[in-house]
């Protein structure tokens, strides 16, 4: 066998792909006609936290919308399975990307500097849904510490078809001929949807320079003290009244909690209510002999602790959910010592008339 010599550390490597990722702005390969078109600019801001001081955040607003300076989490974007989407990408104080997270595009729309490029003043992502499902997206350039900025936000890819359960109208995933989803009616048919973005913020990260960390240097991005709890950036002390966290639904109909994790935190969820875990991470748990062998879903029975990890996603539905007020609680531990941290509870509800 032949031994190839080479060095442990290599500073042309390590530079190219670590300290500078190579910046560009190429045409789109391979471009063509679109059904979904969004624009996305970086801009940042400070935000008014619990106990009065302001930090700064970065985020991805839509330029097409006035007054949208400051979105955090950045605006859902909606498409259809089986849409082409085109997004034109303009960065500002340097160099980012946009990640699609868990879409799996090509490597040149996938955003993923380090493998590919960073945008340097425009770029124009474009890839195709293929399954329905929920999904993130979010800055990948010194990607730790960009995503605590705030830069990121929900991308929720919806299927073809309709239910034809009129009080239930919305799938949350296309039922394919053979499908089994045993204790659920296959594709999750819903009437009201409840998003739920679950973060945490460790003050110290905020006063960082855009690059820190990238080359080498020790900035502590391995130390991670969260101070504030939030859900959809509305912090633990609202968050079981403001407008952005309850979702209201008519009893005794369907309902779909879309749940990720943008925290740095082991985030546990409990619900006061019999759920079923019916995605995860964009794919639907179903069985269906002849596409596969997928995962049938998962009965969450009430009071059950869900634990939910970095950037991941769960669905979960809720039939004909009884009249009543639901406390959709999570508690974020440490990600280390799973020690749960001082004021780490956020709560979300569920009004049912």
């Amino acid at each position: 066998m032949t031994t190839i010599s080479r060095p442990i550390f290599d500073p042309q490597e390590f530079d190219t792909f670590g300290c500078h990722p190579f910046e560009n702005d190429p045409a789109t390969p391979d471009r063509i006609t679109r059904q979904v078109y969004v624009e996305r600019q970086v801009s940042s801001w400070n935000v008014n936290m619990k106990d009065g001081s302001q930090l700064q955040f970065w985020g991805f607003k839509d330029p097409t919308i006035s007054g949208s300076d400051s979105p955090w989490p950045s605006k859902i974007i909606r498409v259809k399975q089986g849409q082409i989407f085109h997004c034109m990408f303009k960065p500002s104080k340097g160099a980012h990307t946009i990640h699609w997270h868990g879409i799996e595009p090509t490597p040149m729309n996938d955003g993923v500097g380090h493998t590919s490029f960073e945008v340097k003043s425009s770029y124009t992502y474009q890839w195709c849904a293929h399954q329905a499902g929920t999904y993130l997206y979010h800055c990948h350039k010194n990607t730790v510490l960009h995503f605590e900025m705030g830069m990121y936000g929900v991308l929720i890819v919806d299927p073809v078809t309709k239910s034809p359960d009129t009080n239930n109208p919305n799938y949350l995933y296309d039922p394919l001929p053979g499908d089994s989803a045993p204790g659920i009616t296959t594709g999750a048919p819903y009437s009201a949807e409840s998003i739920l973005v679950f973060d945490d913020v460790d003050p110290r990260w905020h006063n960082l320079d855009h690059n820190a960390g990238m080359c080498g240097d020790d900035v502590g991005l391995d130390k991670f003290n969260p101070k504030y709890f939030l859900i959809n950036g509305v912090h633990n002390g609202r968050s079981e009244t403001d407008t952005k966290t309850v979702t209201k639904v008519v009893a005794g109909k369907n309902v779909l909690v879309r749940l990720a994790n943008a925290s740095y935190s082991r985030l546990y969820i409990t619900l006061p209510v019999d759920a079923w875990i019916v995605e995860v991470d964009g794919r639907p748990l179903r069985a269906n002999r002849a596409k596969g062998a997928f995962a049938a879903p998962r009965k969450l029975a009430a009071n059950t602790r869900l634990e939910v990890a970095v950037a991941q996603r769960y669905s979960l539905w809720i039939p004909n959910i009884p009249r009543g007020d639901y406390r959709i609680t999570g508690n974020f531990h440490h990600w280390i010592t799973n020690k749960k941290h001082f004021d780490g509870t956020a709560v979300a509800k569920i009004i049912a008339t």
